[in-house]
């Protein structure tokens, strides 16, 4: 299972995958962070595509081409704002990871990439982020053959840290 996940530090919009996961805004029209860098690199044919997909609910996932990104596709993730822990979030978190991972088994990818979904302007803790994501991905990944491999692509050095820390500290 442990060879099934990987964790690097490196812009997600640079990655050749299947699919990278972006963290985006219930509009799905592009923001900031992540979803405006990967907005500004698929071009503008992606935001035309994603018009069409009447935005995403906090916790669903949606799929778009991957257009002027070295990814194939999009899929793209609607995280909750982290208000006090008590109002969904983590549900609502777990939802993003497990909606995405049903995308990626459902076209038979070999590799997906998330970023650290709700951890920027959302404020989500990132600790707790990081369990719910590696949790939730190592459970998925024991029933399904499909994706074959998880990259958890942190830009920051304290997101790497914090999800190399918790990863190799599982027991498998």
């Amino acid at each position: 299972m442990k060879s099934r996940i990987k964790i690097i530090r490196a812009d997600i919009t640079e990655l050749k995958v299947d699919a990278i996961v972006n963290a985006a805004n219930t509009s799905l029209l592009g923001g900031g962070g992540v979803d405006g860098d990967i907005h500004r690199k698929a071009g503008p044919m992606l935001l035309e595509e994603c018009k069409t997909l009447g935005g995403c609910k906090v916790g669903e996932a949606k799929i778009t081409k991957g257009y002027n990104l070295p990814s194939k596709y999009v899929i793209h993730t609607v995280g909750p704002i982290y208000k006090d822990g008590n109002h969904d979030e983590e549900k609502l978190l777990r939802n993003c990871y497990i909606n995405s991972l049903k995308i990626a088994k459902d076209m038979n990818f070999n590799t997906i990439a998330f970023s650290a979904i709700s951890t920027g302007v959302y404020g989500y803790p990132k600790n707790e982020a990081c369990k719910i994501a590696i949790d939730t991905t190592l459970d998925f990944l024991s029933q399904n053959i499909y994706p074959e491999k998880v990259i958890f692509v942190c830009y920051d050095y304290e997101n790497y840290e914090i999800y190399l820390d918790y990863f190799n500290k599982k027991s498998f």
